[in-house]
């Protein structure tokens, strides 16, 4: 017994050194951690059990049969986070460069298929050379099971990816299928084609960093959600993204322990400027109104006319979208709507309810926009946003005008309550735009069009550019003070925690992708 138990020590070992030592040292060198080393700082001490580490590859062309290393570079098991049931695979970069094989992909699936049983989220810590070539097709398969794994997972558990060195070619769509994605800057890229193809048929020259660095995705293409200066700081933006969530689509986001205090923010009576033109940060609306530094926002420097995160609301979790009058005044354009939308899914599917503060001029004008797509694209936004079934309010802090009013959650597409504060103005369209086209004739045939265009614009605004028009109605629940917004919220947030909404049977809708 002693032999054989020598021998399973020895096989550990061999296993616990990954590529060998010099292999690990070159990792170190880019300024990289190894594929076990990311497990412990990411896992509670002593909670990680690994499932397959004795796991080879099969191979025999091109001499693989000779070159043999147990795990095959991909490191897979369950553990715990802040005592979290989470399962994780963490590619090994010193073997064989992290390519990942049949026997890998097989590993990966596993703890895929555990993680759905079980309803718990499942973390990628991604860093690999791609497919193995010398597998071929086999390896390419692999890609494939993964791919179809996680969109079986996806909305049943929360599916997370950090990018912590290469990621390209077929590899980069398990990640863009996840919820969301962190990378690591200067020393992770993704991209479907490298620099040397990309320059063989463009003929462009570009880096890798220039291509499908962290700063590249998180800035230009919104592929990533966060761009974290080194791997520690990513290991703890995965630890804090997973507070805000469930372990599953059947289960509520835990909620912390809060004290109620004194919940009135008088520093929002005065946040808005007195000319409804000048912009202000939309962000200080939110942290004034969330728990204290609960905010954390995803996407930040992508589409930043927008402002998406998650935050607290009295100890519960909740989701928040808000237009950022700061940047283009806050409309929405094409990128805008497409991380809202994406966001407000999210969401969706894991019980988190919603807020939304609204203070949009319109969508943004112009061919570019037109010819990207701005109307299927403001429409992922509204079937998002119509088909979510959490709870969900709208607090209008000023402009709301045009289809973008009826595309922020609105009440007529499904909010449950929309609150409005008296600096509102809820209106097809600006007043001055408004007096030119209602009173066009008399304006030009006045003796001083100026002033009578200044006159009717007047006339616009005192009618329609406030929340009483709407309140009349009962688009407005009520026009509150803002410094009465956080109170207003914890208790509506309270009242609709039990909601339940029944949809009309269907396989599923069809969003306009």
């Amino acid at each position: 017994m002693k032999n054989k138990i020598e021998l399973l020590q020895d096989k550990i070992k061999q296993a616990h050194l990954g590529g060998g030592a010099a292999r690990i040292a070159g990792q170190h060198k880019k300024g990289k951690l190894t594929a076990r080393e990311r497990i412990h700082f990411l896992m509670d001490e002593g909670s990680f059990e690994e499932i397959g580490m004795l796991v080879t590859h099969r191979s025999t062309d091109f001499g693989m049969e000779k070159e043999k290393y147990p795990g095959d570079g991909v490191v897979t098991g369950y553990g715990n986070i802040n005592g979290r049931l989470v399962y994780v695979f963490s590619q090994d970069f010193t073997v064989f460069g992290g390519s990942l094989s049949e026997t890998h992909a097989e590993k990966i699936c596993k703890i895929m298929d555990m993680a759905m049983k079980n309803g718990a989220p499942v973390i990628g810590l991604n860093d690999s050379g791609g497919a193995r070539i010398q597998e071929g097709v086999v390896s390419l398969g692999g890609y494939a099971d993964i791919f179809y794994k996680n969109v079986q997972a996806s909305g049943v558990v929360p599916q997370l990816s950090a990018i912590m060195g290469p990621c390209a070619g077929g590899a980069v769509y398990s990640p863009a299928i996840t919820d969301f994605i962190l990378m690591v800057e200067n020393t992770s890229y993704m991209f479907v084609t490298g620099p040397n193809v990309v320059k063989t048929v463009t003929h462009e020259e570009v880096t890798s960093e220039e291509l499908g660095g962290a700063s590249t995705h998180a800035t230009k293409s919104g592929v990533t959600h966060f761009a974290c200066p080194n791997e520690l700081d990513a290991i703890n933006h995965i630890k804090k993204l997973l507070s805000y969530m469930p372990q599953n689509c059947e289960e509520l986001p835990a909620s912390i322990p809060y004290t109620p205090g004194n919940e009135v923010r008088e520093k929002l009576n005065d946040l808005l400027p007195q000319n409804s033109n000048q912009p202000y940060d939309i962000r200080d609306v939110i942290t004034e109104t969330a728990d204290e530094d609960s905010f954390l926002e995803v996407h930040k420097d992508y589409a930043e006319n927008i402002v998406v995160g998650f935050a607290r609301l009295g100890g519960r979790s909740i989701g928040i979208i808000a237009n950022q009058p700061a940047y283009l005044a806050g409309v929405l354009d094409n990128h805008a709507s497409v991380k809202a939308a994406r966001f407000v899914r999210f969401c969706d599917c894991f019980n988190i309810p919603i807020l939304v503060f609204e203070d949009v001029p319109g969508f943004l004008p112009g061919t570019d926009q037109e010819w990207n797509g701005i109307i299927s694209n403001g429409a992922k936004l509204l079937y998002a946003f119509s088909e979510a079934t959490v709870p969900r309010i709208t607090v209008i802090t000023r402009k709301a005008y045009g289809g973008a009013y009826d595309v922020m959650n609105s009440k007529h597409i499904g909010a449950d309550l929309n609150y409005a504060w008296p600096s509102a103005e809820i209106a097809v369209m600006g007043a001055k735009g408004a007096a030119e086209i209602i009173f066009k004739k008399e304006i030009t045939t006045a003796e001083n069009p100026e002033e009578k265009w200044l006159e009717k614009e007047k006339l616009y605004s005192d009618i329609f550019a406030n929340p009483y028009r709407a309140a009349e109605r009962g688009f407005v629940d009520e026009v509150i003070l803002p410094d009465q917004t956080r109170i207003k919220l914890i208790k509506a947030f309270k009242m609709l925690e039990n909601k339940a909404v029944k949809n009309p049977r269907k396989k599923h809708g069809n969003i306009p992708l």
